[in-house]
């Protein structure tokens, strides 16, 4: 199997961003690297290496949106307000 590396563009607040890169490059890695190796490791069969803790469980699924709900069409009105 080929593998292809391809761009992705995240939002993420930049004070995390900042974190992030300052510890990759205290791993001696890059940042994409070392958010592809997070990746990889949440989404082995096996499960993540890291055990999810108690809150983010609780958390996953809280959100219950109608079926009729149009997640897309609310974020672009919500990028119309913001950038109008």
């Amino acid at each position: 199997m080929v593998y292809m590396d391809t761009k992705l563009t995240l939002k993420l607040d930049q004070e995390v961003i900042e974190k992030a890169k300052r510890f990759a490059q205290g791993q001696q890695t890059g940042l994409s690297q070392l958010i592809e190796n997070y990746l990889l490791n949440l989404t082995r069969e096996e499960g993540p290496a890291i055990p999810v803790s108690p809150l983010v469980k609780s958390l996953s699924g809280i959100i219950d949106l109608p079926a009729e709900s149009d997640v897309r069409k609310g974020y672009r009105e919500h990028l119309r307000q913001k950038y109008a």
